[in-house]
C-alpha cells in the first residue's frame, strides 16, 4: 500500500525543482522561443523542459505507475494500476507575458479516484497539496474554502478556453448574467492554481470549458479535501476530462448550476 503522506511530500519537491527551473528561465525567457499548438494556445521549451523533468522524478518515486501529461513526452500506459496527471506549467501565456500565475500541477490517481493532489504556484512560492483522506495544505498551513452562500456576494474566476467558437455564446451569457451581480469577476489564466485559490477562500467558484485532465486533477482534490465542489455543468463526474468543470466553495455550486442551465436552454 502507497504511503500517500510520504508520497505527496515527496511530489512537492519535485514541483517545487521543476518550478525552479521555470522561474530561473523566465529570468532570459525570449518569446522567439514560443510554438503555437492551435490557435492562441502556446508552448515553448520551458514546458516540454519541465514534463521531461517531473516524468523522470516521478518515475524515480513510483516505477509502475503510468502518465497522462500535457505535452506529450511519454506514452500513457492504460493498464497501469497508477497514473500520474501532469501538466508542467499551467499558464503558458501568463508565464510568456511574465504575468502571475503560473504554475506546476501533479496529480496521482489509481483506476477509481484521485489519491494526490500537488500545484505549486511559482511566482508566489506557494505550494497547494493534499491526498487521499487529509486537509488540503498551502505550504504547511491546512486551508479552507469560503463561507460565502449568496451570489451577490461571490468572487468569482470564469476562464475563456482556447476553443473561442464553440465556447463564445456561454462566455457572453456568463458575463452578462454575472457581471453587476456578483461581488466581483476575474479572468486569471491558469485553470490549477485558480482551483486552489478556492481552496483557500480567495475566490468562492471557477467555470469554464474545453480543459484538459492535467489542468483540473490535482487542483479538483486539493479543492474536495478542503471542503468545495467540483462537477460538470449538470453536477455529473465528467468533468474529470476537463470538457465542463464547474468548482466552487460548494455554497453557491447548487445556483450557479441552475443559471449554467437557464443559460444552455436559452442558447439551444
Amino acid at each position: 500500500m502507497l504511503n500517500l503522506s510520504l508520497l505527496a511530500r515527496q511530489v512537492c519537491e519535485t514541483a517545487k525543482e521543476a518550478g525552479a527551473f521555470i522561474r530561473d528561465e523566465q529570468k532570459k525567457f525570449n518569446r522567439n522561443a514560443v510554438e503555437k499548438k492551435h490557435a492562441h494556445d502556446y508552448v515553448s521549451y520551458v514546458d516540454k523542459e519541465s514534463e521531461k523533468r517531473i516524468v523522470a522524478r516521478l518515475k524515480d518515486l513510483l516505477p509502475e505507475a503510468g502518465f497522462i501529461t500535457e505535452e506529450g513526452s511519454i506514452a500513457h500506459n492504460e493498464h497501469a494500476e497508477y497514473c500520474w496527471v501532469v501538466d508542467p506549467l499551467d499558464g503558458t501565456t501568463n508565464f510568456i507575458h511574465n504575468n502571475a500565475p503560473y504554475c506546476v500541477s501533479i496529480a496521482l490517481r489509481d483506476k477509481a479516484e484521485l489519491l494526490i493532489g500537488v500545484v505549486y504556484e511559482i511566482t508566489r512560492d506557494e505550494c497547494f497539496w493534499t491526498y487521499k483522506g487529509s486537509a488540503s495544505y498551502l505550504n504547511e498551513v491546512p486551508i479552507h474554502v469560503s463561507p460565502v452562500s449568496a451570489l451577490d456576494d461571490a468572487f468569482i474566476e470564469l476562464g475563456f478556453p482556447y476553443n473561442a467558437e464553440a465556447y463564445k455564446p456561454m462566455a457572453v451569457h456568463l458575463v452578462n448574467r454575472l457581471y453587476g451581480n456578483v461581488g466581483g469577476l476575474r479572468l486569471i489564466g491558469a485553470a490549477a492554481a485558480e482551483l486552489c485559490y478556492i481552496a483557500a477562500g480567495r475566490f468562492d467558484a471557477r467555470i469554464e470549458a474545453f480543459l484538459g485532465p492535467w489542468d483540473i486533477a490535482a487542483g479538483t482534490l486539493i479543492l474536495e479535501n478542503a471542503g468545495g465542489k467540483v462537477s460538470d455543468f449538470k453536477g455529473g463526474d465528467s468533468f474529470c476530462s476537463g470538457i465542463q468543470v464547474l468548482a466552487s466553495n460548494g455554497k453557491l455550486h447548487a445556483d450557479l448550476m441552475n443559471m449554467i442551465d437557464k443559460l444552455q436552454n436559452t442558447s439551444d
